[in-house]
């Protein structure tokens, strides 16, 4: 089964917004997860490592989707989702490829000039996912993003909004992030949630003892709702 493009639409006209939320409800390979009328209020939900492609606006108040762009390229780098930009002027086309928007959609368009776009973006986002797999995330913490590999990482805990990420040179790293958000961000092959407040890497586990796993010197118990995922990992090594 062909996997969905997860998008975004983020435009503070509403006609506009809902005219493209229906196109997108409309479209198999797209998976629609809302709608939203400023870049701040998209933010929690790009966060969140879940999104691959954004319709964006270019003419916003605040900050424009052109600058708004520009900046995910800049914190985000290559995790930075697919954009096509929507907008009533052609004026911005040139320098909306500059931050590698896939395409450029010009007010009024056709369900026929949408779906030309998608399938580009399908292309890219597909071949983003056969790439070599990535060796780190960036978190949230404080005000910038930093960057954590996937080797470093000892085990995770939760602190409600907040992740405290153990490291393997003895430092915490305080990530603005859900214990959950983290969980779809990490790779399922290295790391496991044994607990409702702990994620764990697998190759740091030192021992385990009836329903607990130490890391280092920290016994962190399996609790019963992961319980059978955990042994179903542990049967495949024995």
């Amino acid at each position: 089964m062909n996997e969905k493009i997860k998008c975004i639409v983020i435009d503070d006209d509403e006609e506009v917004s809902g005219y493209v939320s229906e196109m997108i409800r409309e479209t198999p390979v797209l998976d629609f997860l809302g709608a939203f009328t400023s870049p701040a209020k998209a933010m929690e939900i790009l966060e969140s490592g879940l999104v691959e492609l954004i319709f964006l606006d270019i003419n916003m108040p605040g900050i424009d989707g052109m600058s708004f762009a520009k900046s995910l390229q800049s914190e985000l780098g290559k995790a930075m989702p697919r954009i096509i930009f929507i907008s009533g002027s052609g004026d911005y086309a040139v320098e909306g490829y500059k931050v590698n928007a896939v395409d450029y959609l010009l007010k009024p368009f056709t369900y026929e000039i949408f779906f030309r776009s998608v399938m580009k973006a399908k292309g890219l986002v597909k071949a983003g996912k056969n790439a070599p797999s990535p060796d780190s995330i960036f978190v949230k913490v404080e005000h910038e993003l930093v960057r954590l590999p996937f080797s470093e990482v000892l085990y995770m805990e939760s602190m409600k909004d907040y992740v405290n990420v153990f490291k393997t040179d003895g430092t915490v790293v305080t990530a603005l992030s859900t214990l959950k958000a983290m969980e779809e961000k990490m790779p399922e092959d290295k790391f496991m949630r044994i607990h409702r407040s702990f994620i764990i890497a697998l190759d740091k586990i030192s021992s385990i003892q009836f329903n607990t796993v130490k890391i280092g010197k920290v016994v962190i118990p399996v609790t019963d709702q992961y319980k059978a995922q955990f042994k179903s990992y542990m049967d495949k090594l024995l």
